[in-house]
C-alpha cells in the first residue's frame, strides 16, 4: 500500500496517517456463469459450462481515495481466515490506523476475531451491499477474468484469480470504488 491521506496531528496518537479501506469476501470457484458475448450473425456461439462446487474466497480490503488495495484468497470464510487476513493487513502499513467499513458477517463480529491495534471497525448498515464499493471490484474481477470459462482444476481458479487482481491498477481501483459521497465525507470530516 503506497499513499495514506491524512496526517494525524496529535503527537500522543501514535500513528502516522489514517486510511479508510472497506473490506469484503467473494467467492470464486469452478461453476462458471454464463454471460452475453458477441458472435457474427447466424451463428450461435457455444460457450463451455461447468458445475462443480470448489471455491476459494478472497478476503480483500481496497482504499478509495488512494486505489490501494490488500487482498488474501483463503480456503474459507469464518474467524480464522480473517484474523489471518487481518494480521496481514495491519503489517502492510504498521504506522497507519486503517479504518475498515464491513458488513456484519457473522466472522467479523466474532467474540474470537483477534482485530490489530492499527485496525478499527465500522459496520455499514445492514443489507447494503450497495454502500461497499470493493462489491464493484469483485465484478470487474469477475468480468475481466471469469467470463464465459470453465477451469480444469481449482489451482487454475486461484492462478486466474490471483493474475486478475494484480492486473488491477491503483487508478483503476480509484475509479471504481472511488465514489463522491466516500470522498467527500471523509474529505470534509478530515479536512473541513
Amino acid at each position: 500500500m503506497s499513499g495514506a491521506f491524512r496526517m494525524v496531528k496529535d503527537k500522543s496518537v501514535p500513528y502516522k496517517n489514517v486510511r479508510l479501506m472497506f473490506e469484503d469476501e467473494a467467492g470464486f470457484g469452478r461453476i462458471n456463469r454464463l454471460k452475453t458475448c458477441w458472435c457474427p450473425d447466424k451463428i450461435r456461439p457455444v460457450v463451455p459450462f461447468l458445475q462443480v462446487r470448489e471455491y476459494r474466497h478472497v478476503f480483500g480490503a481496497v482504499e478509495p481515495l488512494t486505489g490501494d488495495s490488500f487482498f488474501l484468497v483463503m480456503p474459507h470464510c469464518n474467524t480464522e481466515c480473517m484474523n489471518i487476513f487481518l494480521s496481514e493487513l495491519s503489517k502492510t502499513s504498521p504506522n497507519d490506523l486503517i479504518i475498515i467499513a464491513c458488513d456484519r458477517a457473522s466472522w467479523h463480529q466474532s467474540q474470537t476475531l483477534k482485530i490489530p491495534d492499527n485496525i478499527m471497525f465500522f459496520y455499514l448498515p445492514p443489507a447494503t451491499p450497495e454502500m461497499n464499493p470493493i462489491e464493484q471490484i469483485w465484478k470487474e474481477i469477475r468480468k475481466r477474468g471469469f467470463k464465459n470459462e470453465f477451469f480444469h482444476t481449482l489451482d487454475d481458479v486461484i492462478i486466474r484469480l490471483c493474475d486478475t487482481i494484480f492486473s488491477l491498477s491503483n487508478d483503476v481501483v480509484k475509479s471504481i470504488t472511488g465514489r463522491d459521497w466516500i470522498l467527500n465525507c471523509f474529505i470534509n470530516e478530515v479536512y473541513g
